[in-house]
């Protein structure tokens, strides 16, 4: 259950101990989201089969937004952003006219499936500076693959569905993590140091917080992600 946050955000506490390696020590948090974070604009489909339409009108909720949340370290030491590289495989897929997830964190050199999952064409590309590319028109069933190999934000969109977009997050170490419905995160695994840590949201300013990890400890921290230009999340 999430902790109820104060009208600013709070500073790392203490480290506590924690079951973690004699080597390593982890970050624990909670985000709090502005109220306006939740809005979305509703969309409709031009189709006639109702089944792409119908679930793009439901309402989002704070729970819902906090996937579109990273939590990630910035300036870590080289060693440290190659001692725990992210593994598995990695898709957004093009479903009900719209990218799921609509965020999505990797760290670079990572390759991500852009699956059409739709009955229809979709034709998924990027002009961002960190990754630009096209992957042309194709069908239900296939999918295209992109290696991001530069940090960066890296904004995805489709030529023929135009409000249609994803966020691919490049990040240059493997220590961030989104969200749960709750706003509760764990980063593991983290070399001891004194880091900044940042909060990041599409719609909002970024939240810059700075925590101190210790060996086999386990440190806290949380923060508030409001809207741009409003006052403590009012």
């Amino acid at each position: 259950m999430a902790v109820a946050l104060g009208p600013t955000a709070w500073k790392a506490t203490a480290a506590a101990p924690s079951s973690e390696s004699p080597a390593t020590g982890s970050l624990h948090g909670f985000v709090r989201l502005g109220e306006k974070l939740a809005g979305r604009k509703l969309r409709f489909s031009f189709y006639p089969d109702t089944s792409l339409a119908a679930p793009q009108q439901t309402p989002h909720s704070l729970a819902n937004e906090m996937a579109n949340v990273v939590v990630y370290f910035e300036s870590v030491p080289v060693l440290a952003a190659a001692a725990d590289p992210r593994k598995g495989s990695f898709r957004i897929e093009q479903r009900q006219e719209a990218f799921f997830p609509h965020v999505l964190p990797v760290v670079v050199g990572t390759t991500v499936e852009f699956t059409n999952a739709d009955p229809i064409y979709h034709n998924v590309f990027s002009l961002s500076k960190a990754a630009s590319f096209d992957l042309g028109r194709y069908p239900k069933g296939t999918s295209r693959a992109v290696r991001f190999d530069q940090p960066g934000i890296v904004e995805v969109f489709c030529h023929i569905h135009s409000d249609m977009s994803a966020v691919v997050m490049v990040l240059d170490n493997p220590f961030f993590a989104v969200p749960d419905a709750n706003g509760e995160f764990l980063i593991p695994a983290i070399p001891p140091g004194r880091y900044k840590v940042s909060g990041w949201h599409e719609r909002a300013r970024l939240n810059h917080q700075e925590a101190t990890i210790e060996a086999g400890r386990r440190s806290e921290i949380a923060m508030n992600i409001p809207l741009e230009g409003i006052v403590d999340g009012r």
